[in-house]
């Protein structure tokens, strides 16, 4: 894996929930190469284990782990070392004799897989140093090599089988060990000639085509390392055809496609695969029915085994995490690092156990279920199931309100049966203006998250959610109660914090409802990035604030700037930012503010 945002990787995502057939960029070699495409009853069939799942095990294990972190004098590596230490191939083979996971049990990694309440396990086949836990037949630089005579992925696979989990591998494109792999390391020692691609394509289709016949069926091919400019788009859709051909079932990530060069996750993919895949982040709002993703990310800071990274989630954190993917329509995919002697480390074990305790009273509100129908929620998180007739709401409910009082704020659905989901306590509800309001014992049932479980007549039908006045009076205007116009504009996450990005379109505009409650004047400021000046307007009841985007230097540097003074009566309101299409450069931003003036 890579440190990478990937805030903006699924601008070509929704067309995938159509399926419809692609075709490659041309070029003077493959110019007709197309995707193999489903109908979208044939790709919703494929995709509906995935999108039911939920949660996964990530797990990356190679060579990696016998330094487990330290070179050099430095203790700051994981999986990328041989590339961040520019450890010689021949000094990084080395570590393969020192690779010897006798304690290594492939039933005991799954069954702590199931009772975390995870439903598959993808494993690294290959990581970006080349090395395969497989004996492969095109190369010795693999488990082979090592004193452990055993095959890990065969081990794991019997074992998912075994325990009903869905075993799936990752695979790197990237590879800084062979010869032929364009983008060679000057510290690829044991290369020589020169390297050629296609050679590299005939190597990377026989160890796929190993995989494929060696392992399957498998759940998904979860591919990486494809930024350099040693991969195409072409070579992408090559890759997936490929794959689909020797297993039509099998689910492929994004990352088979070509991230184009210069512009971290956008686009991610070019539409090639089949799900989106944001790292180490969670996206602010989900991205739509039929449009499949999934958030990888660590347990501590690493993704290989570290020994002195201890800087780990906890539980309450974890299970948050899998809740927000889940009422975002979304998966979460949590990474453990094994040691070179075989093992989960404790504090994996303990956190995944933990989790476990958690997904089990509470699996009714977590797999099979839809994303949240509310925009936004004060106290925590919403899943929803409906069958036509009826729908269950699943209340997540993170911050229990002091005064036993919980408005489901929007709802205009009469309450049917409420209830604890654990113990199944019966809870009072009412409908009141502002939704629908449930009593509650005093004290939360669960300090994590306790779950209520609702039924409403037909679908959940939500108002409009508006942003109102704080304590103070003023209004701030974020992210994810924005309603997003256009082509191109979109939630991201920069820097960890939502903000408003993909803004290359003079056309796409954000809007927000809001209420005025106290009558009067308000400074409106904003907080904003931009690598050029462009110019915009503010438009809230008929008034105009034109401004201009400050000269950050970077996406990634964010100033608030004062856009003047409004003057609003009170009632229900909507404020929009319009960029000036003669004058507009692409900007980020992370939040509108409305402060009454005294």
């Amino acid at each position: 894996m890579q440190s990478r945002n990937w805030s903006l990787l699924l601008l070509s995502l929704a067309t995938l929930a159509a399926a419809t057939t692609r075709t490659a960029p041309a070029d003077e070699s493959k110019a007709d190469l197309q995707r193999i495409t489903d109908t979208p009853e044939q790709y919703a069939q494929r995709m509906k284990w995935f999108g039911e799942a939920r949660f996964g095990m990530f797990i990356h294990w190679g060579v990696y782990s016998v330094p487990a972190g330290e070179y050099g004098g430095q203790t700051r590596y994981g999986e990328w070392i041989m590339e961040s230490a520019k450890i010689p191939a021949s000094k990084y083979e080395q570590y393969a004799a020192e690779f010897n996971p006798v304690k290594f049990n492939a039933r005991e990694w799954v069954r702590l897989a199931r009772e975390a309440g995870m439903k598959y396990l993808v494993i690294t086949s290959k990581h970006h140093d080349g090395f395969g836990l497989w004996d492969s037949k095109l190369t010795d630089w693999d488990i082979g090599r090592t004193p452990f005579k055993r095959d890990p992925l065969k081990e794991l696979a019997e074992a998912c089988k075994a325990e009903g989990i869905t075993f799936c591998l990752y695979h790197s494109i990237m590879d800084w060990h062979h010869p032929d792999y364009l983008n060679r390391r000057a510290w690829n020692d044991t290369a020589t000639g020169t390297p050629d691609m296609n050679r590299y394509m005939v190597y990377l289709k026989g160890q796929l085509k190993e995989l494929l016949t060696g392992y399957g069926p498998l759940g998904i091919l979860w591919f990486d390392g494809e930024w350099e400019n040693a991969w195409t788009p072409e070579r992408g859709i090559e890759i997936y055809n490929f794959v689909r051909t020797l297993q039509p079932s099998i689910i492929v990530n994004n990352r088979v496609g070509r991230a184009p060069p210069g512009m971290s996750g956008l686009n991610k993919g070019q539409g090639v695969g089949d799900y989106g895949t944001p790292e180490q982040e969670i996206p602010p709002t989900g991205f739509g029915k039929g449009v499949y993703w999934e958030s990888c990310m660590t347990m501590n800071t690493h993704w290989g085994y570290n020994k002195r990274d201890n800087r780990w989630k906890s539980p309450r954190q974890l299970v948050r995490n899998l809740i927000d993917c889940a009422s975002k329509g979304g998966n979460y995919l949590l990474n453990v690092g094994p040691t070179s002697e075989g093992l989960i480390p404790d504090p994996s074990v303990e956190r995944l156990r933990a989790i476990g305790q958690w997904t089990k009273p509470n699996a009714e509100a977590l797999y099979g279920t839809e994303a949240s129908p509310f925009k936004k929620l004060p106290w925590g998180r919403c899943t929803q199931r409906a069958d036509g007739k009826q729908t269950t709401l699943y209340l997540h409910v993170f911050d229990w309100p002091a005064d036993g009082k919980l408005l489901v704020p929007g709802l205009i659905n009469q309450p049917g049966r409420v209830k604890l989901l654990v113990g199944g306590k019966e809870l009072p509800a009412r409908k009141a203006k502002e939704g629908v309001v449930i009593e509650l014992p005093l004290q939360a049932p669960d300090e994590i998250s306790s779950t209520i479980a609702m039924t409403i007549p037909g679908k959940a039908e939500v108002t409009e959610a508006r942003v109102t006045p704080s304590k103070d009076g003023s209004l701030l205007l974020e992210p994810v109660d924005a309603e997003l116009l256009g082509k191109q504009l979109r939630t991201e996450n920069l820097n960890g914090k939502p903000d408003i990005g993909s803004w290359s379109e003079a056309g796409d505009y954000a809007r927000w409802p809001i209420t005025i409650t106290e009558p009067g004047e308000y400074e409106v400021t904003a907080e904003l990035s931009c690598e050029a000046v462009g110019t915009f307007t503010v438009e809230v009841s008929d008034q105009k604030l034109t401004a201009s985007s400050p000269d950050t230097k970077s996406y990634r540097k964010f100033e608030v700037k004062s856009l003047g003074v409004v003057k609003l009566a009170p009632g229900n309101h909507a404020l929009a930012v319009h960029p000036i299409a003669d004058h507009w450069q692409p900007m980020n931003l992370r939040c509108v503010l409305l402060t009454p003036k005294k």
